[in-house]
Parts: structure tokens; sequence; C-alpha cells
């Protein structure tokens, strides 16, 4: 059992500081499941599920896990890739064994018995603001984050983020954090999901320590909950959410909340909450647009040491047009990919390898766009093409080519034509004008993330 604890302890320690030095998705796909089988005579043996994460451990991380041994005690040490399937039950006993073994049974029993905070992750700190692309759909987001850290409880409290999964919402509010202690290391910054915060909330109770969970949330300069939507039907735990929120918002200290849904369409919130949620700033993020996407790729793609082609980054950016996690997940997958097989990650590789994938979104062409524009403002067609110049119909006419050119890259001439127009300079006004609109008027925002939603189903 000894060899086991060490062993486990030992392995546990190298990823948690590998974690901290490579992206969250190499170190989900590449470290999230190995193991330690044994380490020996300077031999480590590790765990791997199998023969596309042994050859990339291999040939690109070798050298940072044995860096990491080195640093945990091992020296001369060499590293061997065994491919074996993890035992979920044996592993979970490990864990067991970590945490309770070799310890005392009074130490042991008070373990069980008080408000541990097991749950807590606390900040990563990758996420920054330098390493966050900033696009039309999170550029007020990015701007109200920068303002808080200038001065936290001064502006823009309570700081409420709204929007769907995977557009960098936990990012940009952690960013925050870690800004913030950069700026004042001596700052409580308390960064918790809201099951984090349910659940600690339970144990508090079970453990009467209610006194301790209230303490520490309602001790924090900056508060930052994720995921608040999770609170919805659990009275008791808003009641104490509400007290937390009260307190430290009469002590000017600094709220932030990110949800997949503003306040007012939160199922059976307090209307007390509710309330407090939108007293300072509410924002909706959107989905990065192309432009957005292609940012994002170039940049991951940076991380892992390579340069795509313009043509492969449009492609994945077209590949994924919603989800960030996925835009990174498919890139990634490329990159396995072309790796593996000492390809270069070439359009035609690109395209055999994801293009087969169901979820891929058909092509829209113009006359989608303008159908869709037209359809969500229950208008005609032919009312958005034609000569009107009524209000119902311009604002629409002008996110039709707004969308022509942010989705499909068509020139003002072109977009000009498929409006029924001559003139192209009414294009590039009516898209300079759509732009301008975006960061002002949250509903053309929503109709344009409705409508481009639409294209693709």
């Amino acid at each position: 059992m000894g060899n086991v604890i060490q062993e486990g302890i030992l392995w546990q320690s190298v990823l948690g500081e590998i974690e901290l030095s490579i992206s969250r998705a190499s170190f989900v796909t590449w470290f999230k499941n190995t193991h330690l089988i044994k380490h020996k005579d300077g031999v480590v043996v590790v765990g791997v599920p199998n023969v596309f994460i042994k050859q990339q451990l291999e040939r690109k991380f070798n050298d940072l896990i044995v860096d990491t041994l080195k640093k945990n005690g091992l020296s001369e040490v060499i590293v061997e890739y065994k491919i074996q399937a993890v035992d979920k039950d044996r592993t979970r006993q490990k864990e067991e064994i970590i945490i309770l073994s070799d310890q005392p049974a009074q130490r042991q029993r008070s373990r069980v018995s008080s408000l541990s905070h097991q749950y807590r992750q606390g900040l990563n700190e990758r996420y920054t603001f330098d390493n966050f692309i900033v696009g039309a759909g999170n550029e007020l987001a990015y701007a109200a984050c920068q303002a808080i850290v200038a001065s936290p409880g001064k502006k823009y409290n309570p700081l409420f983020l709204y929007g769907g999964v995977g557009i960098g919402k936990t990012h940009l509010i952690q960013a925050v954090g870690n800004a913030v202690l950069k700026k004042n290391p001596d700052a409580r910054i308390v960064y918790a999901s809201t099951e984090q915060f349910v659940q600690e909330f339970v144990d508090a109770l079970r453990f009467k320590k209610n006194t301790d969970f209230a303490g520490f949330y309602r001790g924090a300069d900056v508060l930052i909950v994720d995921d608040v939507q999770f609170l919805a039907g659990k009275e008791k735990i808003q009641e104490e959410f509400f007290h937390t929120f009260n307190a430290l918002h009469q002590a000017n200290k600094q709220i932030i909340i990110s949800s997949d849904k503003p306040p007012r369409e939160i199922p059976t919130l307090e209307e007390r909450l509710r309330s407090r949620f939108v007293w300072g700033m509410s924002i909706d993020m959107q989905n990065p647009d192309f432009e957005t996407r292609c940012a994002i790729i170039q940049t991951k793609a940076e991380i892992h040491g390579l340069e795509l082609t313009s043509d492969v980054t449009e492609y994945l950016a077209n590949y994924v047009q919603t989800n960030i996690r996925e835009l990174e997940g498919a890139l990634n997958q490329l990159l396995a990919f072309c790796e593996m097989r000492e390809l270069e990650p070439t359009l035609e590789v690109t395209t055999s390898l994801l293009g087969g994938n169901k979820s891929r979104p058909k092509h829209a062409s113009p006359r989608q766009v303008i159908e869709k524009t037209a359809r969500y403002f229950q208008i005609s067609v032919e009312d958005i093409i034609g000569s009107k110049r009524d209000k119902d119909i311009v604002v629409p006419r002008q996110i039709a080519m707004y969308i022509l050119r942010s989705e499909l890259h068509l020139s003002f001439p072109k977009i000009a034509r498929e409006l029924g127009k001559k003139d192209h300079t009414t294009a590039i006004h009516s898209i300079e004008k759509i732009e301008k609109e975006i960061v002002l008027d949250s509903s053309i925002k929503t109709a344009i993330a409705k409508i481009k939603e639409r294209l693709y189903v």
C-alpha cells in the first residue's frame, strides 16, 4: 500500500504542475487519462489509454514530463509509456488511499466531520486578458472587466455576463480575478462554480459550520460565481446567496456573475435576487464572429508551435460556428492526426478528416441569409430587396447586408446586387451602421445571433 500511495502522490503532483504549464485543452486531451504504473531503478512507466496519446507524449511532451519528475525528486529518470486502460474503480481506490492512509485515526475523523472546502477549484492562472481573443461578440464584456480591475467594487457592481456554452465567459471572469491579484497580491479573490457553492452550503448545514461558510464567502474582496443559473429552484441556497450578495455589495466589494441566460429568463429564481443581479451591468456575450474564430484558431495553433495556412484557418472557422471549446477540439483533432502521421495540416488533409462529420454546418447561400432574415423579422423577401424605406424594413435589410459580409465575406458590390441595389456605398454605410449598433443595442445583437444560428440548422 505504501508504494501505491507514493506513486499516486508523485503522479498527481506531476500532473498538477503540467496542467499549469500547458493549455487546458492540451492537458485534457493528452494527460487527463494517464496514470503511473510504477517507478523503479530510475525508470518511470506511465500508463496511457491509446497509441495516439503514447506517441504524442513520446514526441512532444517527454522533456516536460522528465523535467517535472526531476522537480519532484527523481533524478536521472527514464520515462516509458505503456498502453493500459484506466481501471476507474482502481483509480478511485487509489485516490481514497492517498487522502486517508498514513493519517492518525483522529485526523481522519476530523477531515470527514468538518467543512473542508474540498470542492474549491480556485482561479486558473492560464485565464488572463493577454490570451483572451477580443471580437465583436465580447468586446463590451472585455472592456467592462478591465474597468473592474482598475476600480473593483466601484464600477459595474455586480457585473452579470450571460451567453451560450463555450463562448469564453469563464475565461473572462477568471481573468478579472487574476488581474486583480497581479495588481494587489493581498486581495482576497474567491472564485466558485455554483455547483461548488451549493455543495459547500450543504456540507455547512450537515456539519453545523454555517458561520465558517458565511465568513469565507462574505470575506471576499472579489466574489466570482460561475453558472449562477444552477441556483434556480434551490430556495434555501438562494436565501444564503442573497445575504452573501447583500453583505458584499454593502461593503463595496466586487461581485461578478456568469450565466447561460439573462436574469429575467432564469426560471424559479427569487425576484429579490433577480432584481439585484441587474443592479450593476448585464452584458450579453455573443458567439464569436468569423474573424474572431480565425484569430482564436491562429492563436491556439501558435501555442502548439504551428502556423496554419489561411485556407485551413478559414475552413476550421466555418466548421465550428458557435462554440470555442468545440473549435479548439476540432483544431486539436487535426493537429494530433497530422502529428501522428507526420503530415502537414493542409486543406486537403483537414477536409478529409473533418468533412465527413455530420455536425458540420452546411454552407449558407446569400439567398438563405436574406430569407432567414426576412423570416426572423416577419417580413417578405420582396420587402428586403425592394425599395421601401420604412424603419421596420430598413433595419432588417441592413442586418442582412451585415451578415452577408461577416459570414459569407461577400464584396460590397456583390452585397448591393443581392439586395437589389445599384450603388455599393449603400452596403458600406449599412454595414458600418450595424457594426456600431451591435455595441449599443442588445436587441440587434440578439437578432443577428439568432439569424446566424438558423442559417446552419
